[in-house]
């Protein structure tokens, strides 16, 4: 039966992966066992982010010679997904699932599911939004859960379009997620929804979009039997940007101390985080102007991802925090959310 394993790494550039390649020379993890990679590279997050496609391709040169495999068979089965704009205190790195043998009664699983190829105009529609929600259950059937709410956590990466099409897709693929999982009822997950009625929303979906991918791309997390024990996932919503509460309780369910924050000895315990958000329509965040929308020097998402960033980091103690812009049907409108995974108290390694 499978364990899965989570390896939080550090990149010094956008086109390092030395900490992996380290960790499969002295065998302390196998190429052939990775699932997925999710990352934080330091561009601007925008179409132009040349860093994501840049890690990608290293990532993939990597595992290539590590299993013999073509680049092009391995970025048909292991998603990739990064999200670019490491502003303020957050830390390049990115997160391997790996899936080893183990075995136990119940536990973190992970499965993961591709779309068809898409049209660079076939994005933030009603095809979208089915493809999505059919790659999502896919996703579920691979990792063996057969109950949508044995469901933690969803992350989605889907294919940019062209330009003005990035948040409609990203709605899209958070949409056809919330739509699998039953968030979203069928008959309201519809393409005139998106971005339009942010009523409409899961809190356990966390999507994004880019040019570096062609396909949507699905992980799923939740609990499924037959997996080993040994590691908790905790999602809670975001209400806001300064939603330190909403983080806490996070960390605590995960089974970490956050009185206020992570105490050093548990920090090696965290083995992901990852955080929705999303600029206020109202202009306000409690009852206070902020200025994220009107921002003609710098883009609203970087405003996000670096005040989010922080709150969640301060409390983490590290910054190593996958933190993402454009939550639309990913949280309450105005929030988000955040997910934390944690090893339980005898793996601290």
């Amino acid at each position: 039966m499978p364990r899965l394993v989570i390896h939080r790494l550090p990149m010094a550039h956008p086109g390092d992966v030395s900490a992996l390649a380290a960790l499969l020379d002295r065998g302390a993890l196998a190429a052939g066992t990775i699932r997925a990679v999710i990352g934080k590279t330091e561009g601007n997050g925008g179409l132009n982010d040349f860093t994501r496609g840049y890690f990608a391709q290293s990532l993939l040169h990597l595992l290539a010679c590590a299993t013999d495999e073509a680049a092009e068979a391995l970025a048909a089965r292991i998603p990739c997904m990064l999200s670019g704009g490491t502003e303020g205190v957050l830390s390049p790195h990115y997160m391997v699932f790996a899936a080893e043998p183990g075995e136990g009664p119940e536990g973190l699983a992970i499965g993961t599911a591709f779309g068809p190829p898409v049209a660079p105009g076939d994005v933030g529609n009603d095809a979208q939004i089915a493809r999505v929600a059919e790659a999502t259950r896919a996703a579920m059937a691979d990792a063996g859960i057969d109950d949508p709410g044995a469901v933690a956590l969803v992350q989605v990466k889907s294919p940019a379009g062209g330009p003005g099409l990035l948040l409609r897709s990203v709605a899209a693929g958070a949409m056809g997620a919330a739509l699998a999982l039953g968030d979203v009822p069928a008959g309201a997950a519809r393409e005139a929804a998106l971005l339009a009625d942010l009523s409409l929303f899961s809190s356990r979906v966390s999507a994004s979009a880019g040019v570096e991918v062609a396909r949507d791309e699905v992980v799923v997390l939740g609990t499924a039997r037959g997996w080993s024990p040994g590691l908790s996932i905790a999602v809670r919503p975001l209400a806001d940007a300064l939603d330190l509460a909403a983080v806490q309780s996070a960390f605590r369910a995960a089974g970490l101390a956050a009185d206020p924050d992570v105490p050093p000895g548990q920090r090696a315990r965290i083995r992901a985080v990852l955080a929705k958000g999303e600029p206020d329509r109202s202009l306000l965040v409690r009852g206070q102007r902020h200025t994220m929308l009107g921002d003609t020097d710098l883009d609203a998402q970087r405003h996000l991802r670096g005040a989010l960033g922080a709150v969640i980091a301060s409390v983490a103690g590290d910054g190593r925090v996958f933190v993402s812009g454009g939550a639309a049907h990913q949280g309450p409108p105005g929030g988000g959310l955040v997910a934390v995974i944690a090893a339980g108290s005898g793996e601290e390694a």
